[in-house]
């Protein structure tokens, strides 16, 4: 990144455009979560993965249902189980008895959102098939790569309940989530006007696309030249060294990567062409925290990150 690239004005405001009329339209299904519906869309302009992480029935899966239909791409979901095996997403080769060829079926790997439910059930030999597509956005079988299509980004879900039925995600694994979000319960002027909406049939049956891949696709050019001035990277380096300082496991380079792109995008939401650190502060904590190991069993990844914001000078 180099300080002189912006993008043109108008670029940036189509892109905005674009950003917001996502949000919006999530927002007709979601009720009381904004701030994550923000969160997920400026992950999806930064070409980056999310993880949803809560209890179940607040809405996961409804979200990353609602994302998806509110682009009109291909999509994708991935029930995972203990039974799953890395070829059922991925896909395989198979011998076609006509050609004498072995030809490849692609897995619902495919797809430009991809909702892998409940990741957590299945083993970590099966979640490592997400590994190479979330990163390189491409699956190698049998030594022949496969590009994905573009956009593509995969919203996984799991439980934080029942541990003695799940498997841990691989820190491999984790650190290629560029933001973990958590939905919470809604208040209770919140779930009257959700349990209001659903009254006759779910909004999501009639949500409608209101953005096409191409316009993705722009938006994330967009937001890769959205400037990033030294002191801005600067910044964000000095978070990451004190997160190692003071974690058994900190922040990780593609982390550091991660939280740029994801203050490039939140720029891009806001309507401007420049990172500022407040764009790296309202990112940092669902881009960063999942990705440490605290050192005192008393401190959260959270605290680790607040600290460093707290003591890193802008």
């Amino acid at each position: 990144m180099t300080d002189n690239v912006t993008a043109e004005p108008a670029d940036g405001e189509r892109a905005q455009a674009i950003a917001q009329r996502i949000v919006d339209n999530v927002e007709t299904v979601i009720v009381g979560h904004s701030d994550t519906i923000e969160q997920i869309v400026t992950a999806v302009l930064a070409g980056g993965n999310v993880l949803l992480d809560d209890v179940p029935g607040v809405g996961k899966t409804m979200l990353a249902r609602s994302l998806a239909r509110s682009v009109a791409g291909s999509f994708r979901r991935v029930q995972f189980t203990p039974d799953l095996l890395p070829g059922d997403i991925t896909g395989v080769n198979v011998f076609n008895q006509k050609t004498r060829e072995f030809e490849f079926q692609s897995g619902p790997i495919f797809a430009n959102v991809v909702l892998a439910d409940e990741i957590n059930r299945a083993p970590p030999k099966t979640q490592s098939a997400l590994l190479e597509a979330m990163e390189e956005h491409q699956v190698t079988v049998d030594g022949e790569t496969h590009p994905v299509p573009a956009p593509f980004t995969v919203i996984a879900t799991q439980n934080s309940v029942a541990a003695d039925q799940t498997y841990s995600l691989p820190v491999a694994e984790i650190d290629r989530f560029m933001k973990r979000l958590q939905l919470g319960y809604p208040g209770a002027s919140e779930e009257a006007e959700l349990l209001d909406r659903i009254v006759g049939g779910h909004p999501i049956e009639s949500l409608s696309p209101v953005a096409t891949v191409e316009e993705i696709n722009a938006a994330q050019r967009v937001v890769s030249t959205v400037r990033v001035e030294s002191s801005i990277r600067e910044y964000v380096t000095a978070i990451a060294e004190y997160t190692r300082e003071h974690a058994r496991l900190g922040v990780s380079p593609r982390g550091s990567i991660a939280l740029v792109r994801a203050a490039q995008a939140r720029a891009t939401l806001d309507g401007r062409s420049y990172v500022r650190p407040s764009d790296v502060q309202s990112e940092a904590l669902v881009t960063l925290a999942h990705r440490i190991r605290p050192t005192a069993e008393t401190d959260s990844q959270a605290t680790v990150i607040k600290r460093a914001l707290d003591s890193v000078q802008v």
